[in-house]
């Protein structure tokens, strides 16, 4: 089982805190629970079952919602900004020791009622954190074998154009495309 910290926690929120948005609207929200709570129970009552499978190890479970309306009206590029916080709170974590894994199976209607999340919120992602385990907790093989399987990326010269779409910047990759 993976520990997280409270103090771990805190900084992990402190830097999606400080990500940029648009206007400084600071869409982000968060939903936070540390294992043994009621929070972190709900949050992995909402998961697909194959993340339950192995989210239950995580030290803390996290909702990323994005609030889409405020005082000022429709708040411009909300889910972008939440994506830029649940970056930073990724990146923190990587800086503390522990891994992140984002996830899109979830049922944001159960997290909607469990949490009486308001109409102009959107529960966007559900976030686990914790340290690494061995690939071999993930149970089904193939499973495994996609956790060791090397990491690629599409060409960097297909990522960014100058001039016209298409004429890459960079033609030619300097490093390796595996990481």
């Amino acid at each position: 089982m993976s520990e997280v910290t409270l103090d771990q926690l805190r900084r992990l929120l402190e830097a999606a805190r400080w990500a940029p948005s648009f206007g400084n609207t600071q869409p982000a929200r968060f939903l936070v629970g540390l294992r043994g709570d009621e929070t972190y129970d709900l949050i992995l009552a909402a998961l697909t079952e194959r993340n339950r499978s192995w989210a239950h190890r995580a030290g803390a479970l996290l909702v990323g919602l994005a609030v889409r309306r405020n005082a000022k009206g429709e708040v411009p590029y909300a889910e972008y900004g939440a994506g830029l916080a649940a970056e930073n709170l990724a990146l923190q974590a990587v800086a503390e020791g522990l891994v992140v894994h984002q996830m899109a199976g979830f049922d944001a209607e159960q997290v909607r009622r469990s949490f009486a999340v308001p109409a102009d919120v959107e529960p966007l992602v559900a976030i686990a954190v914790g340290v690494q385990a061995e690939a071999e907790v993930l149970g089904e093989q193939r499973d495994v074998d996609r956790e060791r399987a090397p990491r690629s990326r599409l060409p960097l010269s297909d990522l960014a154009h100058t001039g016209t779409w298409g004429r890459p910047v960079f033609p030619e990759e300097p490093f390796p495309e595996e990481h």
